[in-house]
Parts: C-alpha cells; sequence; structure tokens
C-alpha cells in the first residue's frame, strides 16, 4: 500500500515480474528490434509494461509496440535531456535520440508531449527548437528550482486529457545528489519530492506504458540511486488506471 496516497496496486491488478527481454549485445538495432518484438506480444495480452532500464534508448522500440496497439500517444518525460538528437558517430539509434526517431515515425501525439526537468549544456546554440518545433511543451529545471510541481501537472492532465499517456522517466532528471549512479549526470535537477509530485500528477490519466531508465549501478557507490528508482517504479504503479485506493 501507498502510505501517503492510500493506493492499493496489488488489491487491485494483477502484477508480475515478467522477466528480461533478451538484448543483442553487439548490435543496438537487433536488439531494438527484439525489444519492439516483446512488447508487442506483452501489449497485445492486455498487460500495462512498467519497464527498468536500460539507458533511454529503449523507450523508442517500446513506444513502436504500444503505438501499434493504441496509436499515436502523449508523453510525460522527465528528464535532464531532450533526448531528441539526430545522430552520434554517425548512428541514429542510441540513447539521446529516441525520441526524434519516434517522432518520424508517428509514435507520438507531440500536441501532449511534455518535457520536465531540462538541463544542462549543449553543443547546439538552441538545443530545445526541434522539440518546441514539434509542439513539444519543454519545462526547464530552473522553472522548477523552489517550487511545488502540483500546478504544472494539473496544467500537464489537462493538456493529455483522456487519450493514451506514456510515461518515461529518465533517473538523471533528478539532481545527482539524489540520484549519481547515472551516466550523464547534470547538476541543478530535481528532488525526489518533485518526482513523486510530477508521478501522482498523473493520476487519473489513461496510461499505458511506463519505464524508468539510465540507473547505472557502478556508478551508484551508496545504493541510493536504486533505492530511489525502486520507489519512483512504485508510484508510478500506484497511479495506473483501475488502481483503488483504501
Amino acid at each position: 500500500y501507498n502510505g501517503s496516497t492510500g493506493a492499493a496496486p496489488f488489491d487491485s491488478l494483477q502484477v508480475a515480474d515478467i522477466g528480461d527481454v533478451n538484448v543483442n549485445l553487439y548490435n543496438l538495432p537487433d536488439s531494438c528490434r527484439l525489444i519492439q518484438e516483446s512488447y508487442r506480444k506483452i501489449v497485445a495480452s492486455g498487460c500495462v509494461p512498467l519497464t527498468l532500464g536500460g539507458d533511454h534508448t529503449i523507450t523508442y522500440p517500446i513506444l513502436q509496440a504500444v503505438a501499434e496497439k493504441h496509436g499515436p500517444v502523449g508523453l510525460v518525460h522527465v528528464d535532464a535531456h531532450t533526448d531528441t538528437g539526430d545522430r552520434a558517430l554517425g548512428e541514429k539509434i542510441y540513447h539521446g535520440t529516441p525520441f526524434r526517431r519516434c517522432v518520424e515515425e508517428g509514435l507520438l501525439d507531440c500536441s501532449r508531449v511534455v518535457q520536465i526537468g531540462i538541463r544542462g549544456s549543449s553543443y547546439d546554440p538552441d538545443p530545445y527548437k526541434y522539440c518546441r518545433d514539434q509542439g513539444f511543451r519543454v519545462v526547464l529545471a530552473e522553472e522548477c528550482w523552489s517550487k511545488s510541481l502540483v500546478p504544472l501537472m494539473a496544467e500537464v492532465r489537462k493538456q493529455m486529457g483522456d487519450k493514451p499517456v506514456y510515461i518515461s522517466f529518465d533517473i538523471d532528471g533528478l539532481d545527482p545528489a539524489y540520484a549519481p549512479g547515472t551516466g550523464t549526470p547534470e547538476i541543478a535537477g530535481l528532488t525526489p519530492a518533485q518526482a513523486l509530485e510530477i508521478i501522482r500528477g498523473c493520476k487519473g490519466l489513461n496510461i499505458v506504458g511506463c519505464d524508468l531508465v539510465e540507473v547505472a549501478p557502478m556508478y551508484d557507490v551508496s545504493g541510493n540511486t536504486a533505492l530511489l528508482a525502486a520507489n519512483l517504479l512504485f508510484e508510478m504503479l500506484c497511479v495506473l488506471p483501475r488502481v483503488k485506493t483504501m
């Protein structure tokens, strides 16, 4: 049970750990194919998948499978980075490009995409132009400093409406003081309390899937990052459709 919200996910839903998706460690495009094929079966079964990454590449093939069933989805994306790059070392698939690939394939309802916690240095003088040109709402980390995000999430719920929504949460959206175990940390990020406000603020949305990505155990000396990530996944479970409160 969620002692703060009263959510009772295990009384409301059938919840199971269905194990790992086998990937091809030597071929990233083939890994994406394997992920898409696995999630096509998962989604077809009526399951709402909550996924632990892995880097953010995995969201691209997951959304391919999700959009096959639900059509273009809205996206609540928490991250330090927009992940809308085009190429790295000549390659179009990596953890900095998933949402550009999703846009190109029509997997996202771009009028219902919100990116929260974005910050950091860039190779581009206008790093968020692509996102805004697509119609994304980009909420920079500076806009979140020292305030509650409850009002923001009221606006997000209105924007998302009752159509399908996917939540993608990169752990580096949080400040590295709280979540150091990640590969691309950026200072001055969100707090754990704000992360809870974002996820709990998604209650009532038509959520069709969630993921929590970019936890890197080799950098997580204290284990705090894994602890935080596990609790955020539990909070996502608590806001799924049909979860009752006690």
